[in-house]
């Protein structure tokens, strides 16, 4: 009888200790090298607005094609846009000649003033000597103020010209910026993907109408979703893993970027109203953390949208990280089956 007690015993304890042992080293791994059930692959979304309202003319990409920075995305009638140009033009050199004009007036009124000074200076020497006649030093003075008044009138006109001049200048290169944006073309490399824009279409400076939006690709957010009390060792520059299902049994290498300490849950409206202290029946939000593909993954084109696993290996307890790399493998081997029957 006591023979099978201390078997059964001794099988116990040989069954109990290594499911023990693995618990701990499970258990213990989730802090020192955390996985993440979801990672998702976002993109920055540009809402292209023209900058000038018109018919549009061309539409020269396709969609969903890789587009390049400064490729042509669509363009307008620059008709009007080319005829205000020309107007501005046109009234810019009608002042230009308008000031040199007066510039040549006054320069050639200096010395006519100045030879009618000295006339007047004459004759009043002369008019209290007596040998001269009142009558003339009266003209020689008229004369004066009448050459001075044209020489007033100059400066003035000349000092109109020079403000519309700068008024003109301005007309001009709100009227070449205007014609430049005409041709909308791309602010990075990136794509579209619902293309609705075709030729024929008004398109509107309305900024909240635009004609399209453009998918970034060359700076894409890799987040990776943890429970908040996952994160206590976790440290920007830490190595991670990931594999997207998009490229099934691929491991990518990344490095944290930073832990975006923030939930929609920690957001207080800020109101007259009192603050709602009632229980919180929603779930615990997780945590993102922001991670950066590295080495020759960094080109690795994601998908917006693209989701995935990984995990996070922190500077603690690094032996554990082999585990943890060994399930991320076999995990990420696992995305190459596909389950369904249809």
């Amino acid at each position: 009888m006591i023979r099978p007690l201390r078997t059964l015993v001794f099988l116990l304890i040989v069954v109990t200790i290594p499911v023990i042992a693995l618990a701990c080293i499970i258990l213990f791994m989730n802090i020192v090298a955390p996985s993440a059930s979801e990672v998702r692959a976002q993109n920055y979304v540009i809402p292209i607005v023209p900058r000038v309202t018109g018919q549009v003319t061309e539409v020269p990409i396709e969609p969903n094609r890789p587009i390049k920075k400064g490729d042509v995305l669509f363009k307008i009638d620059p008709v009007p846009f080319e005829a205000t140009v020309k107007a501005a033009e046109a009234t810019l050199r009608g002042l230009g000649d308008q000031l040199k004009n007066a510039a040549a007036k006054k320069e050639a009124l200096g010395p006519r003033i100045e030879l009618a000074k000295k006339r007047v200076e004459q004759f009043t020497a002369l008019a209290a000597t007596g040998a001269g006649k009142r009558a003339d030093l009266e003209q020689a003075q008229s004369d004066l103020g009448n050459l001075e008044s044209e020489f007033l009138a100059a400066e003035a006109t000349e000092s109109q010209a020079r403000a519309q001049i700068t008024k003109s200048q301005a007309d001009l290169v709100n009227a070449r910026y205007d014609l430049e944006g005409t041709t909308h073309l791309a602010p990075a490399n990136g794509r579209v993907a619902n293309l609705a824009l075709r030729p024929g279409v008004r398109a509107s400076q309305l900024i909240f109408k635009p004609v399209m939006s453009f998918i970034e690709e060359d700076d894409p957010w890799v987040l990776a979703f943890f429970r908040q009390n996952e994160l206590r060792y976790v440290e920007p520059g830490n190595e991670a893993e990931i594999f997207m299902e998009v490229y099934p049994g691929r491991i990518i290498k990344c490095k944290v970027d930073s832990i975006l300490w923030a939930t929609a849950q920690g957001q207080m409206p800020i109101s007259g109203d009192l603050p709602n202290t009632a229980p919180m029946a929603t779930p615990e939000q997780r945590i993102a953390v922001r991670l950066l593909l590295e080495g020759k993954d960094k080109a690795l084109f994601l998908a917006a949208g693209a989701r995935g696993h990984g995990a996070i290996y922190t500077e603690h307890v690094k032996f554990l990280h082999i585990i943890r790399k060994v399930f991320v493998r076999v995990s990420a081997k696992l995305d190459w089956f596909v389950a369904k029957l249809h």
